[in-house]
């Protein structure tokens, strides 16, 4: 079972990857200062787990829907202009 994706988009940033460590980190730091030895090693689990995925197996995905991997629109072929409506014989356009 895995709790964390790595290939999900919004772990991409590495800011959001530091900041989730960082809060699990704290988070234990937190605990530990308060006295509570249980909840302190349940998040540090958590930020060690976090670690584990979000950096040491983490592999950068390609931006697949970047704008800057799209075509610019000067390089696609415009549509062609229709054709001029020719007037029939009583005088309206077909």
């Amino acid at each position: 079972m895995q709790l964390i994706d790595p290939k999900h988009p919004a772990y991409q940033r590495l800011w959001v990857r530091i900041a989730i460590v960082a809060v699990c980190f704290g988070w234990a730091a937190v605990e530990i200062v308060g006295g509570d030895p249980f909840w302190a090693v349940l998040s540090a689990a958590a930020g060690a787990y976090a670690f584990y995925m979000l950096f040491w197996t983490f592999k950068p995905q390609p931006e697949a829907a970047s704008p800057a991997a799209a075509p610019d629109a000067d390089d696609e072929e415009e549509p062609a202009a229709p054709a001029a409506e020719t007037p029939s014989k009583d005088g309206h356009a077909k």
